[in-house]
């Protein structure tokens, strides 16, 4: 079967997403009566808030977490939006799903102190197509979807300047959005989406920038993307993937320990490649680093805002 058969044929994502709240409600109803506590110890439960709870990293965590004496709960969200607001909330202890850029918007934006207290991975961000298989292929004019919230926009709209699909005015920041998009040196249109509906758009649109999370649920596979960034860029620190704890945590030695195991253990490891079709680079970066990464970006974006 093709892979435009694939996709076209495949549930879409937005009711995937739909029915992934349902779930949401009762995990998260669950976190508030069991109680994200933030102890170092005993038999409190450690819960974690991630998008794309199937991926097989996350079992594997579990269970080397377990072989520890850490018990923990992998809480799934169906869209970027709502895993920060829930661990300020204390309904998570922490998150992984994030990198440093996206976490910085949303500390400056709701005012907040979320904090990386170790890395992941990065991961290369992928231009997609079912209608051509090069990027030289889509014609003049067409119609390129990306996604809309501000970090990954922002990266997303580099990916295309880098393909030759469009030009920014400021020739390319973190902070570029379809405002800085010169439209009169651009081959193609950019229309923002949400960032789980970029797959669903495909049949409607030349090509998509699509985050990670989303590549496979959307029957893709991810060495299809016609076109994207290089995660090995030294300037693609801003962009390394966390786990982000509350302030008053980030030396919780429970929290250190899970992200060593996540960073160490073998079955983690391969899980997380697995998931990610080999395209994760895991890092383990320092903590002082990330913070001063974080620390740079949110400057940055509140000049920007300001």
């Amino acid at each position: 079967m093709s892979r435009r058969t694939r996709i076209l044929n495949r549930r879409p994502l937005a009711v995937v997403a739909a029915l992934a709240a349902v779930p949401l409600v009762v995990s998260l109803a669950a976190c508030s009566a069991g109680g994200a506590s933030g102890s170092e110890g005993g038999d409190d439960v450690v819960t974690i808030g991630v998008v794309g709870k199937g991926d097989a990293q996350w079992p594997a965590f579990e269970e080397a977490a377990a072989d520890a004496g850490i018990k923990i709960e992998i809480v799934d969200f169906s869209d970027y939006a709502q895993p920060n607001p829930a661990l300020t909330e204390g309904e998570l202890d922490l998150n992984q799903f994030q990198h440093i850029v996206y976490l910085a918007d949303y500390n400056v934006s709701a005012d907040e102190d979320l904090t990386p207290i170790g890395s992941t991975a990065i991961y290369p961000l992928g231009l997609y197509s079912t209608q051509y298989d090069d990027v030289k292929d889509i014609p003049e004019g067409a119609t390129v979807a990306v996604p809309n919230d501000a970090s990954n926009q922002a990266r997303g709209l580099l990916v295309l300047q880098s393909a030759g699909l469009i030009e920014l005015k400021s020739g390319g920041t973190i902070f570029s959005d379809l405002a800085d998009i010169d439209e009169a040196k651009s081959k193609v249109k950019v229309t923002a989406l949400e960032a789980s509906l970029t797959p669903t758009s495909l049949p409607d649109v030349a090509a998509a920038i699509i985050n990670n999370d989303f590549v496979e649920d959307a029957g893709l596979e991810f060495d299809d993307a016609i076109a994207q960034d290089d995660p090995s860029d030294p300037n693609a620190l801003p962009y390394v993937n966390i786990f982000a704890a509350r302030a008053e945590d980030k030396d919780n030695k429970t929290y250190q320990k899970l992200v060593e195991i996540f960073q160490t253990n073998e079955k983690v490891q391969a899980g997380l490649a697995e998931s990610s079709g080999d395209t994760a680079v895991s890092l383990q970066t320092p903590v002082s680093d990330l913070e001063e990464a974080l620390s740079k970006v949110e400057a940055d974006t509140k000049a920007h805002k300001g």
